[in-house]
Formats: structure tokens, C-alpha cells, sequence
């Protein structure tokens, strides 16, 4: 039973990787379509952002009272809604106005899923999940683009991406006894003990903002979360930027280049599965953690010409692809299976706020001061990222000593 239901998260994992990068390639259509300026996108993607930072906050005490299985259902259900409201929009605020249930829809599943893997299946699949998120995400491009070139028109891209969802939200609901009966945790070998039944704990309260904040090492959790993904937005939203301008790579070249380094996040999270089955979390992470110091030292070589800056960057995304699973997968270990749904509600919000302030303040530095500063940039945020991440195994060993 228990495989039955990790094969629906696994469909749940590439169905929600399918909208996160459709607005992207949907918007040089929409936009003329609706009369707005290009630069819009933003206001409907920070408005998702924004939901989705809301929904995580809220995840461990809807979990509380409804379980994760019921939650991810409905968060679903809410996603699907949304992108069929987005296929139907004809102005611009009807856009800004299903994006708020599509973000809290989100954000809820995206808090539910990941703690509800982490507690109760071993390392890989966290980290072959996230891969086949990457699929979907992916995927999705590929629909609209075919819904686009075949003259269907992005309304039925986001229709057929929400047939799916819909799809995939009947499956939820079917699975929901496979959730109830999922008691127990991960065994031994998968990662020690945890809670029983779908992550609830009844007779606990939320633990809320400050709850979290005060448990010891969960502001270097929080931190990690929030460098790790502004390490990777900024390095995937510039990395085109600083090939073209500081290093001379023709335009078509770089864009194409660009890809590689989602694709060396989404491969390596298929090798990282089976290194998982030897190495732990935390050595994981550090091995993640190298990687990405050696691709930005790569990618700033002045020799080796063009061909620099592509293989640091692909090395970069190798580097990102066991550190963000692995972190996420070792948070009941750090701050036991009762407080996982909390902190990793947290973890996504501050997450969400790391991909929309830091892509962002580089490029005032870029405009400012120099895009050559790109992998100095990446080198600071890795560096704290590293500190704390050693700062909560030193917290960790010193509460594990006491016991």
C-alpha cells in the first residue's frame, strides 16, 4: 500500500511541476493580448509568490486539522481552478485574481508533500520526486508551446495543463484511505522514527511564526532555505545576462546555454537518489554545497574562453541538485517529526521570499556597479548558506550530547 501511494506522489510531483514555468512561456502572447506592458508579469508572479508564502505559514495548522492527504487534495483542486480561470481570463485583473487561489494552492501542497515524504519515505525518493518535479516543470513549456504553434492559443495550454490537475486531484481524492493507513514512519535504514498517520498529531497546538523562531537551530534552517533558492533563481534568471555581458557569448548561444543548468538540476537530482543510499543528509548537502563553490569559481576563470562560464554553471546546478531535497528531508531529524510540518511551512515561505528579493538586488548591483559581480554574488549567499548549515549540525550535536 505504501508503494501504491508513493506512486501518486510521484504523479502528484510531476503534475505540480507542470504550470510553475507556463507563465513564462505563455506571456509574449498574453501580454499583447490584454494590452499591458511586458514588465506585468511580475505583478501576477508576485502575487502567486505572495500566496504561496501565505499558504506555508498557514500549512502546519491546516495539517493539524485536516491531514496531509486532504490538504494536498485541496490545494490541488484550488491550482486546477485557478489555471482554468487563467484560460478564461479576458482582462488583466482577472488574471491578478485567480493568481491569489492558484498561490495558495501552491504553496499548501508544496508544504504538505515535502513533509509528508520527509517523515515517513527514505532520502532518494525525496530527491527523485524533486526530479520528477523538474520533468513537469519541464513539461509544461512544451504544452503551451504546442498549444501556441498549432494555433490552439495559450487559453487551451492553461485549459489542457488544467485537465490534468483536475486529473490528478481525482487521483488524491481516490488515495485518500492509502494516506490514513500510511501509520509509522521511515524505517531504520530510511532515516529514524517518526509520527504516525499523515503527519497529525491531534493533541498538539500550531506552533506559529514565533513557535518555530524559538527552536534552537531554526533560524539557520530558515536562512539556509532562503539562500539556497537565491542562489538558484539569481543563477538561473542571470546566468544568459553575465555570459552575453562580461564574457562574450553570442545572445542565441547563451539563452540556449542557460537551460543546462536546470537540466543539470534535474539529472542530478536522479544521481543524487542513489547517492542517498549511501551518504546522509548532512554529508549530502555538503557534497551539494562543494559543487556549487566549484562551478562558481568556474564560472569565473578568465581562461578557457565562452566555454567557462557553461561548464561552471552546469556544475552549479549539479550542485543544487541534492542540497534543497536533502535539506527539506532532514528537518524531522533535526526538529522531530511533531514540529517538521511547522518548520517546513516556514521553510517554504522564507524560500519564496529568497527567489523574489535576491534575483532582484543583483540586478541593481548589475545595473550599478558591474554583471561581472555575478559569481562574487553567488559566492556570498553559498558562503552563508554554508555557515549556517554548519551552525545547525553544531546546535543539533550539542542537544543530541544532552540527551
Amino acid at each position: 500500500m505504501g508503494n501504491l501511494l508513493l506512486a501518486v506522489i510521484y504523479v502528484a510531483f510531476v503534475s505540480l511541476g507542470l504550470p510553475d514555468a507556463v507563465l513564462g512561456s505563455a506571456w509574449p502572447v498574453m501580454y499583447r493580448q490584454f494590452d499591458v506592458p511586458v514588465s506585468y508579469a511580475g505583478i501576477v508572479s508576485m502575487i502567486i509568490s505572495a500566496g504561496t508564502i501565505v499558504s506555508s505559514l498557514m500549512s502546519d495548522r491546516l495539517t493539524l486539522k485536516l491531514g496531509a492527504g486532504r490538504i494536498t487534495a485541496i490545494s490541488v483542486a484550488m491550482t486546477a481552478v485557478s489555471l482554468g480561470g487563467f484560460s478564461f481570463s479576458s482582462q488583466f485583473w482577472m488574471l491578478c485574481l485567480w493568481a491569489i487561489p492558484y498561490g495558495l494552492g501552491a504553496g499548501g501542497v508544496d508544504a504538505a508533500l515535502n513533509n509528508y515524504v520527509a517523515l515517513h519515505y527514505a532520502s532518494r525518493h525525496m530527491s527523485w520526486l524533486h526530479c520528477m518535479w523538474g520533468v513537469g516543470a519541464t513539461a509544461g513549456p512544451y504544452i503551451m508551446g504546442f498549444a501556441l504553434t498549432g494555433g490552439f492559443g495559450w487559453n487551451n495550454g492553461y485549459r489542457w495543463i488544467a485537465v490534468l490537475q483536475i486529473a490528478l486531484t481525482a487521483l488524491i481524492v481516490l488515495s485518500l484511505p492509502l494516506w490514513r493507513s500510511r501509520v509509522g514512519g521511515r524505517s531504520d535504514d530510511e532515516g529514524g522514527d517518526v509520527e504516525s498517520e499523515a503527519g497529525r498529531t491531534p493533541d498538539r497546538k500550531p506552533l506559529g511564526i514565533l513557535g518555530v523562531l524559538a527552536i534552537p537551530g531554526a533560524k539557520s534552517i530558515l536562512i539556509m532555505f532562503f539562500c539556497y533558492c537565491g542562489l538558484e533563481l539569481t543563477a538561473g534568471l542571470w546566468a544568459a545576462s553575465y555570459m552575453v555581458l562580461d564574457r562574450g557569448v553570442d545572445a542565441d548561444r547563451a539563452a540556449a546555454w542557460a537551460s543546462l543548468f536546470y537540466l543539470g538540476i534535474t539529472a542530478g537530482r536522479a544521481v543524487s537518489g542513489f547517492l542517498t543510499m549511501r551518504f546522509d543528509d548532512p554529508t549530502m548537502i555538503r557534497i551539494g554545497q562543494a559543487l556549487i563553490a566549484a562551478g562558481i569559481v568556474v564560472s569565473a576563470l578568465p581562461v578557457g574562453g565562452t566555454m567557462t562560464p557553461l561548464i561552471g554553471l552546469i556544475v552549479i546546478g549539479l550542485g543544487c541538485a541534492p542540497t534543497y531535497p536533502c535539506m527539506i528531508h532532514s528537518t524531522p531529524t533535526y526538529f522531530g517529526a511533531d514540529r517538521s510540518q511547522a518548520v517546513i511551512g516556514m521553510q517554504m515561505a522564507t524560500a519564496y521570499l529568497g527567489s523574489l528579493s535576491a534575483p532582484p538586488l543583483f540586478g541593481l548591483i548589475a545595473n550599478h556597479v558591474s554583471i561581472g559581480l555575478f559569481p562574487v554574488y553567488l559566492g556570498v549567499i553559498l558562503v552563508l548558506m554554508v555557515a549556517m548549515h554548519e551552525n545547525l549540525r553544531r546546535v543539533h550535536a550539542r542537544r543530541t550530547a544532552k540527551r
